[in-house]
This record gives C-alpha cells, sequence and structure tokens, in this order.
C-alpha cells in the first residue's frame, strides 16, 4: 500500500496549529499565576503594615503555594509565625529553606540563623545552641555570639559564658571584662559551698586582677577571707575597694563594720565610713557609722544624733523612723503601733531597684532577675535614688 503524502500536507497545518494554542494556553496560564502571586504577596503586606497578621499569613501563604521557589516569601512567613508564636511552623518553614539544594550560601546562612531565633524563641535552648554554632565564619557570627552568651549565662554554664565573652572581646565587638569577672565570682561561689575555699579564693583574686574597677570581685574576696579567719586581709581587701569604687563601700559596709571589730582597728575604719558620708551620703555608710559606734561604747543618743544630722542634709522617712525608734512619746502607749505603721511605710523605700527594667528587690543583686542585665542596681536605695 503506497503512502498518501496528501494527509501528510493536510496533517502539519493542524500539527502547528494544535501546538500554537497549546503555548497560548500555557502562556495565559502562567500569566494568570504571575498575576495572583503578586497580587497575593501584596495583599499580605497590606495586612501586615495594618497590623493584621491572620491574614496577612493566609496571604502569604496562597502566595507561597503559587510559587514555592520564593525564597523571600518563606522568609517572611517564618518570621510572622514567629512573632505570633507558632515555633514550631516557623521551625518547619526554615528547615524547608535549608533542605533545598538550590538555595544561595547567603539565603542558607540567613535561613540558618532565622532557624536558631526560633529555638531560642521556643526556649528550647539545646537545639538553640546547636544551631547558633552553625553560624560560625558567617555575617552572622557576632549576633550568634551574643545569643550563646545569654544561653550560658541563663543555663548558668560560667567556663563555657567565660569562653565566648573571651572570644568575643578578641573579635573587638566590646569590652567584656567586668562581665567576666562576674563570672569567675560566680565559680568562686560554687566553690565556696562546696568548702573548696583556697580555690574559690584563687577565682577571686583572678576576677580583681581581670577588672580592678569592678566592685564585686573584692567584696566577695572580703567576704571569703573573713570567713576563712584572714580578718586583717579583709579590712586590706575593703580599703581597697574603698580607694578604687568609692560608691560601691555602701555595698560592704555591713563586712566593714565586722572587719574592723574583728582586728580591732575600729578607729581606722570609722574614719573611712565617715570620710565617704561625709563625701556621698547613703543610708547604709550611715548605718554602719552607728553600729561602729555603738559596739565602741559609744552611747545611744550619739548614735541617733547621727540621724538627725542626715535629716539636716535631705529628707528621709527611712532615717526618721530609726531616730524615732528610740524616742519617748507624749503617748508611749501608742509607741509600738506608730512605730510599725512608719517602719511599714519605709520598708519599699530600703529596697534597690534596677535601672534598665525597674524590678526592686530587698537585696542588692549584680545581675538583675527580671531583665538579666548586669551591674544595673546602684548601689543606693529606692529612697535616695
Amino acid at each position: 500500500m503506497e503512502f498518501d503524502f496528501t494527509w501528510l500536507l493536510l496533517g502539519l497545518p493542524l500539527a502547528f496549529g494544535l501546538g500554537w494554542l497549546a503555548s497560548r494556553l500555557d502562556l495565559r496560564q502562567l500569566r494568570e499565576e504571575n498575576r495572583r502571586a503578586p497580587k497575593a504577596y501584596f495583599k499580605g503586606l497590606n495586612y501586615l503594615l495594618n497590623e493584621q497578621q491572620d491574614q496577612a499569613i493566609d496571604a502569604f501563604i496562597e502566595a507561597v503555594q503559587n510559587d514555592p521557589d520564593t525564597t523571600e516569601l518563606h522568609f517572611a512567613l517564618g518570621n510572622l509565625f514567629r512573632r505570633r508564636g507558632e515555633y514550631n511552623r516557623a521551625v518547619r518553614v526554615h528547615e524547608h529553606l535549608l533542605s533545598r539544594g538550590d538555595l544561595s550560601r547567603a539565603d542558607r546562612e540567613r535561613a540558618q540563623h532565622a532557624l536558631a531565633l526560633d529555638f531560642l524563641k521556643a526556649g528550647l535552648l539545646d537545639r538553640a545552641e546547636d544551631a547558633l554554632r552553625r553560624l560560625e565564619g558567617t555575617p552572622f557570627e557576632a549576633q550568634a555570639r551574643m545569643a550563646l552568651l545569654a544561653i550560658y549565662e541563663r543555663s548558668r554554664d560560667w567556663a563555657l559564658a567565660s569562653d565566648i565573652a573571651r572570644r568575643m572581646q578578641a573579635a573587638s565587638q566590646g569590652d567584656f571584662s567586668t562581665r567576666q569577672a562576674h563570672y569567675l565570682c560566680e565559680q568562686a561561689l560554687t566553690l565556696a559551698a562546696r568548702g573548696e575555699l583556697p580555690a574559690a579564693q584563687a577565682r577571686l583574686e583572678q576576677a580583681v586582677a581581670t577588672a580592678p574597677q569592678a566592685p564585686r570581685a573584692r567584696i566577695e574576696l572580703a567576704r571569703l577571707q573573713q570567713r576563712m579567719g584572714q580578718a586583717d586581709a579583709a579590712l586590706a581587701t575593703l580599703q581597697a575597694l574603698a580607694g578604687t569604687t568609692p560608691a560601691a563601700l555602701a555595698l560592704a559596709a555591713p563586712l566593714l563594720v565586722e572587719t574592723a571589730l574583728a582586728t580591732g582597728r575600729t578607729q581606722q575604719a570609722s574614719a573611712l565610713l565617715r570620710q565617704h558620708y561625709q563625701d556621698m551620703p547613703s543610708l547604709d555608710l550611715l548605718d554602719a557609722v552607728v553600729a561602729l559606734e555603738s559596739a565602741t561604747g559609744g552611747s545611744a543618743e550619739a548614735g541617733r544624733a547621727w540621724y538627725v544630722r542626715h535629716l539636716e542634709k535631705e529628707p528621709s522617712l527611712v532615717a526618721a523612723t530609726k531616730w524615732l525608734a528610740g524616742e519617748t512619746l507624749g503617748h508611749e502607749q501608742f509607741h509600738p503601733q506608730i512605730q510599725r505603721a512608719l517602719e511599714q511605710a519605709a520598708k519599699p523605700l530600703t529596697r534597690y531597684r534596677c535601672a534598665a527594667c525597674g524590678f526592686e528587690a530587698r537585696q542588692h543583686f549584680w545581675q538583675c532577675p527580671g531583665c538579666q542585665s548586669w551591674d544595673s542596681y546602684p548601689a543606693r536605695r529606692v529612697e535616695e535614688l
């Protein structure tokens, strides 16, 4: 049977026409998808600007489904999930990005950083630590080290915190000498609690050498020396504190009284306290002066006179309450009730307040329990601020 070329000639135009029609349909569908993707993107952006995060997430999910290769939409979606506290969904988005083989190095590092933030916000510190360590040698290295430092401080792993701080200082990310001294003090306190006093003393002496202007190391060292029966050394340490950081002497005033009585050098300590009180009046220094005078045979009236002199300098409910405690009232039978009321009213004024977050506490903290800031508590009571 002979092949009829007539059918071939008729089929060629038909095949060409069908191909052209198919291409037009594909182009129309492609235009439709491209038109739909930017529309969903801009819709999500509009919702985001209007702080309508639920609608923004829906719009971005639609945009990602229309164009799954758009990395920027994935980053936007992951960040929205994290801001809303949906950390599992944020992790899935960023892990999906990291699993893509076509991702550029810059986007891969960015996704790794975003994933680390997801774990950090979710409180998964071990996974956050692993993710942050993968950022060494990337543009996010400095931020990763700061986050790692916060993790080690929260977990009280002072050795690792010290290592990170040392590397940050070597990379010119700031001066971490004072914080290094705090880490050494924390390690010393742990050693002292276990009864390893010589090792604790070595850590504190290292802290003093690391940050000579940081008051905590000398205060902790003097306290440890007093505990070890080295009262003379403790007094010398506190005298050095008064010379390097005069404002911090108020925090060590009771310890100074204790060491002065133990060494018998009360006149020297009294002169030191009075001089600093004259330069920087403080309720803690005032109480120390009165306590030392009372312990060395001074009269109660002489001690109370110090509170009157303080009131002449500045009004103080705390000082007035302490003076009134030894005063005889016209209606003495009501004195206990009045005294209790005054002490209750003065109690909030004797607290310490964090300068960073305003958290108040009865005792002085070197690291705020509220905001975790270091050295944010002034060495003065609330009434004196």
